[in-house]
């Protein structure tokens, strides 16, 4: 199971994290705004983490061959054919630009597509209203909050919403997310 391929769309490219994407990261890492809502504030931390984790697949996400930003495949369960799409950060610069939605099109379409999962799941902040209408508008199915799920940001105790799209919803996510590439592209 191949969980990191390169992957190309009209706006985006998703590539497989690697050392070299690591000046990209920092640029685009450098609005503070970027961090309200991740796990850690500090961008330096996130990379060293990233590139030395084993347990998730990170993608550095490109524009015009300019890293913006990273998604990655995570919770990756094969034998109950499910995984997660998360840690997902883009510059502010790129917010709005189309590159976040083709970014989830491109990772739900190789999940259910290629690696035959039957659920990609979601979780964000229960606090990030601008994350979970994002979520919302793919559309992903909300399925409720885990209070008191994470450590996040140096101690704070953080809820987490969680949303999922299963195989049965992807040709209806996949024509919604279609329209909305082909009004950004």
């Amino acid at each position: 199971m191949d969980l990191r391929p390169t992957l190309r769309g009209r706006i985006v490219t998703l590539e497989p994290l690697s050392g070299r994407h690591a000046p990209g990261l920092r640029e685009a890492a450098v609005d503070p705004k970027v961090w309200t809502w991740m796990i850690t504030t500090d961008a330096e931390e996130w990379i060293r983490r990233a590139l030395a984790a084993t347990d998730m697949y990170h993608f550095a996400v490109l524009r015009d061959d300019t890293v913006i930003g990273s998604t990655s495949y995570l919770n990756v369960i094969p034998e109950h054919r499910r995984l997660e799409i998360g840690n997902t950060w883009n510059a502010s610069s790129a917010w709005g630009t189309g590159a976040n939605t083709e970014a989830k099109y491109l990772l739900l379409g190789y999940a259910f597509e290629e690696l035959a999962m039957h659920r990609v799941e979601f979780k964000t902040d229960a606090k990030n209203e601008r994350a979970r209408a994002a979520l919302a508008a793919l559309p992903a199915e909300f399925e409720g909050i885990h209070r008191k799920h994470m450590v996040v940001r140096g101690g704070e105790r953080r809820d987490s919403a969680w949303y999922a799209v299963i195989d049965d919803d992807w040709p209806e996510v996949k024509a919604s997310l279609e329209r909305r590439i082909e009004a950004k592209a």
